[in-house]
């Protein structure tokens, strides 16, 4: 894979350099495991649950598959980068990462989507909700997410292959992006980074605005709904627009401003690939009394 570059091994500066670095990687430590639990949970419940087989579900499915990949792609290297001395990882291990970063951060955008198309045919479409969202339609949607991200993730590799690097190999981050990638680059990366901008940022900014567009035509619309009706709606449609909201606003922030680094660009980093996920199922499960049912109904069973 090492087309044009002379470096076959990059240094990651890590997360944090200070004295804090022990307490903040047992933070990280903690988020992960909470992180693969609770999105291993959801994905259990729905796959052996008998009450759970709306669309809503299946694609909370792939979002809860989704967010256990997202956050693996980063923290268990991230923790134990954190005991050794120096944090080499490989040209080939480092392309991997960006690979499978953008592959599960892309699939998790389009599945969230995707649960606002489910949300807008259940509520402003109800007599045709069954034969929109068929098993077979929803599948093929889910495919075709699949697809996209497969495609968008080997744009990016593609980039990061057209990068020379002849002399600096540290990256002043915790694990391989483009971004902090850029600047590393022995050639003028201004086409690069605007190729990077709008594949990622504007794919983020672009798909939140229309989320946000699609829940307003959905609120509109909740004004002929009955009492129960509306308040069901509502709770549904808030659980989504606040995991929304957490996922795309520090995506917006990170794939949209210059090259040169922002103090806080990390601690968003491990927001969105850590934090995110796990917020996401506590979110859909706290306010989701299906979900909290069906999982006592399910593990009371079968321990």
């Amino acid at each position: 894979m090492e087309l044009n570059s002379s470096v076959n091994e990059f240094i990651l500066f890590g997360l944090t350099q200070n004295v804090l670095k022990e307490k903040v990687v047992f933070v990280v430590l903690f988020l992960y495991l909470a992180t693969l639990m609770a999105n291993l949970l959801i994905v259990m419940t729905i796959r052996y649950s008998r009450t759970l087989g709306s669309p809503m579900y299946f694609f909370l499915f792939y979002l809860s598959f989704a967010d256990a990949y997202f956050s693996t792609t980063t923290a268990p290297r991230l923790i134990v980068d954190s005991v050794s001395e120096k944090i080499v990882i490989s040209y080939n291990e480092c392309m991997t990462q960006i690979f499978a970063v953008r592959f599960f951060g892309c699939l998790e955008v389009l599945v969230l989507i995707l649960m606002s198309l489910d949300h807008y045919v259940a509520i402003c479409k109800p007599l045709l909700y069954t034969n929109i969202m068929s098993q077979h339609v929803c599948g093929t949607m889910v495919n075709l997410a699949w697809a996209v991200s497969f495609i968008h993730s080997s744009s990016q590799i593609f980039l990061a292959l057209k990068i020379p690097f002849c002399g600096p190999n540290v990256i002043d981050h915790y694990f391989c992006d483009l971004t902090p990638m850029l600047k590393l680059a022995c050639m003028d990366t201004h086409v690069i980074n605007l190729l990077i901008i709008f594949s990622s940022g504007a794919i983020c900014m672009v798909s939140f605005i229309a989320l946000l567009t699609s829940y307003i035509f959905i609120l509109h619309s909740l004004n002929n709904q009955s009492a129960e009706g509306r308040k069901k709606a509502l709770s549904t449609c808030t659980s989504h627009i606040i995991v929304v909201t957490l996922f795309f606003v520090p995506c917006i922030f990170t794939y949209t401003h210059p090259v040169a680094a922002f103090p806080g660009d990390k601690m968003v980093a491990v927001f969105y690939t850590i934090g995110t996920p796990l917020l996401n199922r506590l979110i859909y499960t706290l306010r989701n009394a299906e979900v909290k049912n069906a999982m006592r109904n399910l593990w009371c069973h079968k321990f």
